[in-house]
């Protein structure tokens, strides 16, 4: 099939890669000239995982493309994903800017039948104000499709050449035929392909995401009274998702989710709600657990300091809001940054893909402030003579370091954890001081 992704961000570039990986013809469009520029040159302008090899073999095939010309793009094409920015607005809401100011486009251009489907996150409702938009100047026939994404940073491929289910809101016969033959190569294992009304499929990405965030916010705040309680989460987290009513997982307590998706997903959720007149309290709760959660970790430091950080030194390990990506979006490490620098504290940190991005995100802080923000290539060297060590990131490689060598170089055998990425028997019996998250702190 020949197809159009416009927008070459996080989703819409793994979406256009793998859909020319089973043979598709894929153009992707984006109005930045200079990264188009870097794709057509063969340079990625996302990390994840495994996506380097098939964004190259694509290529090489002839079966994926950039272009900045949407007209051009659309013209031989019968399937256009739209995988635009849905950004929220002072009020939480999604803006669809991008997504309208591209359909308005489209039905100025398109010179016959297209399926327009909306991979991007949005409001329930958004499929009308699409298809209104392109109707506006449309002179041939066309549908809106709903077809949400669910692909977690870190496995992203893997979950779109294996997807759990594929949602699709349509109620066009033409387009259901469409998109089932798009997606029986990736689901031949058998998992459903789901169709639905659009106002349901929409509703469906913001309902997923949700009752996933609301998952990491319980236990967030389960763990916060383990520690009051002398209960240790981590064996209360074995005994939960034992059952099979409950499952294993997002039952991990931290300092908080962030990312593109589930902090937006639940405002947008949490202003629809509004906007219908329904006090949607869970979500609420959810969304104040999870700010008060990022300053978790800085609060458990100034208890143990006396609240003086004034020229301490701190070593920070990770920085992306999860591992096996550099998204840093909404992530918990952003907030204790600006806490720790306010109390006066000087911060080296290390991430193995995320520090450009945080550079980036404080480039505007202040001379004297930016002097005390560094940025190390080892999260060895980060430790050298700090006076104690934050982990913010559960990366693979901060699981099993040599803590002879983390006693050594810190200042004092100090770690705050806010993955809970190590043993407490290991922490006692090594001599350090280990405070984590809703468990017993190990001193010394």
């Amino acid at each position: 099939m020949k197809i159009a992704v416009v927008g070459t961000g996080y989703v819409g570039l793994v979406s256009g890669t793998c859909l020319a990986e089973t043979g598709n013809n894929v153009v992707c469009v984006d109005i930045d000239a200079q990264k188009v520029a870097q794709m057509k040159d063969g340079k990625i302008p996302i990390y994840e995982p495994g996506l380097e090899v098939l964004f190259h073999r694509n290529i090489k095939e002839g079966r994926l493309s950039f272009t900045t010309n949407l007209e051009e793009a659309i013209q031989d094409v019968t399937l256009i994903f739209l995988a635009l920015p849905t950004p929220p607005g002072e009020d939480g809401a999604a803006d669809l800017k991008y997504v309208l100011g591209v359909a308005d486009q489209l039905g100025k251009i398109m010179k016959d039948y297209k399926v327009i489907i909306n991979k991007s996150t949005v409001p329930v409702g958004t499929a009308e104000k699409t298809r209104a938009a392109i109707a506006k100047n449309a002179t041939v026939e066309f549908d809106v499709v709903s077809n949400p994404e669910f692909l977690r940073e870190g496995v992203a491929v893997d979950d779109f050449m294996k997807p759990d289910r594929v949602v699709v809101g349509t109620r066009s016969e033409r387009a259901r035929k469409l998109m089932e033959e798009l997606y029986k190569p990736f689901v031949r294992q058998g998992n459903p392909i789901i169709f639905m009304d659009e106002r349901s499929s929409e509703m469906t990405k913001y309902a997923a995401n949700s009752y996933l965030a609301a998952r990491i916010s319980f236990m967030n705040e389960l763990a916060n009274l383990c520690e009051k309680t002398g209960a240790d989460v981590e064996t209360v987290r074995q005994g939960m998702g034992t059952d099979n009513r409950i499952g294993k997982r997002f039952l991990f307590p931290g300092i908080g989710y962030g990312g593109s998706c589930f902090p937006k997903d639940v405002q947008a959720l949490a202003k629809t709600a509004d906007e219908n007149g329904y006090d949607f309290k869970i979500l609420k709760a959810v969304m104040q657990v999870n700010e008060t959660q990022k300053h978790v970790l800085v609060e458990k430091i100034f208890n143990h300091y006396g609240n003086d950080l004034n020229g301490k030194k701190i070593a920070l390990w990770g920085l992306a809001f999860k591992p096996n990506t550099d998204d840093i979006r909404e992530a918990p490490s952003l907030y204790i940054i600006e806490d720790l620098l306010k109390a006066g504290a000087e911060i080296v940190a290390y991430d193995p893909e995320a520090m450009p991005n945080v550079q980036q995100h404080f480039s505007s802080l202040s001379e004297q402030q930016k002097s005390k923000l560094h940025f190390v290539d080892s999260y060895y060297k980060a430790i050298e003579e700090a006076d104690f060590l934050a982990i913010l990131t559960e990366w693979t490689e901060f699981r099993t370091p040599d803590f002879s060598r983390v006693k050594a170089s810190l200042k004092s055998p100090v770690i705050f954890d806010g993955r809970n990425l190590y043993d407490l028997d290991v922490m006692e019996n090594e001599g350090f001081y280990y405070n984590s998250i809703g468990r017993k702190t190990i001193t010394i």
